[in-house]
C-alpha cells in the first residue's frame, strides 16, 4: 500500500491515502464548481459535481481503518463504491480549494470531522442522525404514503454486528414503498437529492445509495452501479430502478 502525501494534504492532522490523479482530479472539479452561477442551489451544484463521476468504475471497500487497523482518510477518485461516491460528491460541494476537500471530507465522512472507525458514518441514516448533519431526512415530506419502521442498526438476526466494534442503536427509519413511488413524489424529489434503497433486513436501513437528477423531464438515479455487466456511476431511471427494490429513503443537503 502506497500512502500519499500531496501538498494540499501537508497540513492534515489525520493520515491521508490518495493519488497524483485523483489530486488533479479534485482540482478541475473544484474549477468547475467556481465557475458555477453563484445563484446556483445546493441541489443542481451536486448534480453538476456528480456528473464528473459518471463511467469511474465500481470498487467496493477502498476504506482502511477498523476496530484493529488505524483509520485513514481515503481519497481515491479512480474507483468509487456507492458510498464513497456521494461523500466525494457532497465535500466537493463544500470546499473552495483542494486543501479545504480534505477537511470536508472528513466533515462528511465522519462524526465531527473525526478521522477514526467508531466516527465514520456506516449507515446512510447517520447522515441525518450524526451530527452535526450532512443532510435533512424529507422522505415524509414528498408526499403519499411512507413507512416508518423501527430497527436496531447494525444488530443481525443472530445479534453479532454488522460492522464489529461500533456497537448497535436503535433508529426510525421513514422510507417510501416502490409501489408509492407516483407522479407526486417524483415531482418534489430535486435534483441533489441522496436516495436510498431501503431494506428489509434485520440491523441495516438502505443497500445502495446515489443522486436523483432532474433532466429531459424525468428523474433519473444516479449510482456506483455494483450490477455485474455495468460496475461504473451511471444514471438510471429512478422509477423503474426502485420498481424492484422495497423502497426508498431520501435525504436533502443544505
Amino acid at each position: 500500500m502506497t500512502v500519499s502525501q500531496p501538498a494540499w494534504a501537508q497540513d492534515s492532522h489525520y493520515l491521508v491515502k490518495t493519488d497524483p490523479r485523483t489530486s488533479g482530479r479534485v482540482m478541475e472539479i473544484l474549477q468547475t464548481r467556481a465557475a458555477l452561477p453563484p445563484e446556483l442551489g445546493h441541489g443542481d451544484k451536486l448534480g453538476q459535481l456528480s456528473a464528473a463521476f459518471l463511467g469511474v468504475p465500481y470498487q467496493a471497500n477502498t476504506l482502511i481503518g477498523s476496530r484493529d487497523t488505524a483509520e485513514m482518510l481515503v481519497a481515491d477518485f479512480n474507483q468509487v463504491d456507492c458510498f464513497t461516491f456521494i461523500d466525494y460528491v457532497e465535500a466537493l460541494s463544500r470546499a473552495e480549494d483542494a486543501a479545504a476537500f480534505l477537511a470536508r471530507l472528513a466533515d462528511v465522512r465522519y462524526a465531527g470531522g473525526t478521522v477514526d472507525y467508531r466516527h465514520r458514518r456506516h449507515f446512510f441514516s447517520d447522515w441525518a442522525a450524526a451530527e452535526p448533519h450532512n443532510a435533512a431526512d424529507v422522505t415524509r415530506e414528498l408526499g403519499g404514503l411512507y413507512v416508518a419502521v423501527d430497527k436496531v442498526l447494525n444488530r443481525k438476526a443472530d445479534g453479532s454486528e454488522y460492522v464489529p466494534g461500533i456497537g448497535t442503536f436503535p433508529r426510525t427509519i421513514d422510507y417510501i414503498p416502490a409501489s408509492a413511488i407516483n407522479a407526486q413524489v417524483l415531482e418534489n424529489l430535486q435534483t441533489g437529492d441522496y436516495v436510498g434503497v431501503y431494506t428489509p433486513r434485520e440491523g441495516l436501513d438502505v443497500t445502495h445509495v446515489g443522486i436523483a437528477i432532474r433532466r429531459d423531464g424525468q428523474v433519473w438515479f444516479r449510482n456506483a452501479s455494483s450490477v455485474a455487466g455495468v460496475m461504473k456511476v451511471v444514471d438510471a431511471p429512478l422509477q423503474a430502478y426502485m420498481a424492484t427494490k422495497p423502497g426508498m429513503v431520501v435525504l436533502r443537503a443544505q
